[in-house]
């Protein structure tokens, strides 16, 4: 087999170092690929991307800092040659879909064999889409059955639910919010109604199981 002439440029941005260490070995097993930065959060791989110019970068979905989400898209927008492929142990359908939204070429799970993450590399700094039907499926499912229920909740409706999911009670979701103990409990039978749900264990559950994710996001950057 003859050694590929162009050598394939990677940034790997994750923020934990056991992992960009295991990453590193893996890719420094295929002559045509080089690491050539390692970004521990999302302001790095911003800065890292516009100094570099990488032709991929692989990118963790949890890190401190920039969304990922966001930092594909200020990539698409202004170095689109870069293409993002995103690699995460987070494979839920939330940020699947954020991801997609954002337009990464590929969602891998950190369970990839080394020589499929390296194949994934190749295709996709050749252009090619690596997202798969069965992907695309969670996505489309995901935005009808969860998206549209949560996107239906007010703002305030929406807090109250989080908060509900990490086991507070209203008198302590009150205090949280700085509103009435009969505002939050408002705020839990509107929405109950709304997504069609029976009982607050009810929808705590369906907030653990499917807005995981959502939650964090929502969250100030830090």
């Amino acid at each position: 087999m003859n050694t590929p002439s162009k050598i394939i440029r990677v940034l790997v941005a994750d923020d934990h170092p056991v992992t960009r260490k295991g990453i590193r070995t893996i890719l420094e097993e295929a002559p045509d690929i080089e690491i050539i930065g390692e970004a521990r959060d999302g302001v790095e791989a911003k800065q890292m991307v516009g100094e570099l110019r990488p032709d991929v970068l692989l990118l963790d979905l949890v890190m401190p800092g920039l969304r990922p989400s966001k930092i594909e898209e200020w990539v698409r927008t202004n170095h689109p040659q870069t293409v993002t492929l995103v690699l995460t142990a987070h494979d839920r359908d939330y940020f699947l879909t954020k991801a997609i939204d954002a337009g990464v070429a590929g969602y891998l799970t950190k369970t990839e064999a080394p020589h499929g993450l390296i194949e994934a590399i190749r295709r996709a700094v050749k252009g090619e889409v690596l997202i798969t039907g069965g992907q695309l499926a969670r996505v489309s499912r995901w935005r009808m059955e969860v998206g549209e229920r949560w996107e239906g909740l007010t703002r305030r409706e929406r807090e109250v639910l989080e908060l509900v999911a990490q086991g507070l009670g209203n008198q302590e979701i009150a205090q949280t919010l700085s509103v009435t103990k009969k505002t939050v409990e408002k705020h839990v039978s509107n929405a109950l109604g709304k997504m069609g749900l029976s009982s607050r264990t009810e929808a705590a559950v369906w907030v653990a199981r499917n807005i995981a994710g959502m939650v964090e996001e929502s969250l100030p950057e830090k």
